[in-house]
C-alpha cells in the first residue's frame, strides 16, 4: 500500500495531510474555506484516493497562501507515497462533464513542474472561495510534487459547475497516473531512467 503523511507548519499556515493511494475515495477535510474543502473532497471521491486534510491558514489576510500551501503539501505527500516510481503509468487525463460544463485534465509525473491553466469564471468567488486561486492549488501542487498539469474548460456557464469538473477530471486523471503497469515491472518510465520527484 502506498501511503504517506506529510506537516508543514509556518507562520501563514499549519497542515497536515494523511494519503493512501489504493484507497477507496474516503475523506476527512477540514480547511477553513468551505466550497475549497468540498472541491477536495471531490478529488479524493474521484480518484478513489483516501485523504485526510486538516489545516489551518491565515484566511483573515487572503486564502492565497491556504490554498497554495494545501496543493504543496498534497503534492509531496504524492511524492512520498509514490516512492522510487518504478512501473508507474506516470501519466493521465480525463475529461469530466457536468451538466452544461466540461473540465478536462492532462498529468505527467515526470518531475518537471510546469501548470497550464486555462479556465475562465465571471464571479470572484464560489461560495466562499476566491476562485481565481484554483490556478494557485494546481501550481502548489505541481511544485510539491514536480509535475506538469494542464486544465482546460472548453465551454460552461455556471461556475460551480466548471470548477468542480475540474476537480472531478483532476482525481480521475491523478489516478490514471498512479496505477503500476504490471508490463512496466521495475522500470522507471522515463529514457533517462530517472524521475526526480520530492520526497519530503
Amino acid at each position: 500500500m502506498r501511503k504517506a503523511s506529510v506537516k508543514r507548519k509556518s507562520d501563514e499556515t499549519q497542515i497536515n495531510i494523511k494519503l493512501s493511494i489504493e484507497g477507496k475515495g474516503e475523506y476527512k477535510i477540514q480547511t477553513p474555506i468551505n466550497f475549497f474543502t468540498h472541491l477536495l473532497e471531490n478529488f479524493s471521491k474521484h480518484g478513489l484516493f483516501d485523504l485526510t486534510v486538516a489545516a489551518m491558514g491565515d484566511i483573515d489576510t487572503d486564502q492565497h497562501h491556504t490554498v497554495e500551501d494545501i496543493g504543496m503539501v498534497l503534492g509531496q505527500a504524492f511524492g512520498k507515497a509514490l516512492g522510487s516510481m518504478r512501473g508507474l503509468q506516470r501519466a493521465g487525463f480525463f475529461a469530466f462533464p457536468m451538466d452544461e460544463a466540461l473540465g478536462i485534465v492532462a498529468v505527467d509525473l515526470g518531475g518537471r513542474s510546469f501548470v497550464v491553466f486555462n479556465a475562465k469564471f465571471k464571479k470572484q468567488r464560489i461560495g466562499d472561495f476566491e476562485v481565481d486561486l484554483a490556478e494557485e492549488f494546481f501550481n502548489g501542487f505541481s511544485r510539491g510534487l514536480r509535475c506538469n498539469i494542464a486544465i482546460y474548460v472548453p465551454y460552461g456557464k455556471n461556475d460551480h459547475h466548471k470548477i468542480e469538473a475540474i476537480f472531478k477530471a483532476f482525481g480521475k486523471a491523478m489516478q490514471m497516473a498512479c496505477i503500476i503497469n504490471k508490463r512496466a515491472k521495475s522500470n522507471v518510465p522515463s529514457t533517462k531512467k530517472l524521475i526526480d520527484i520530492m520526497k519530503n
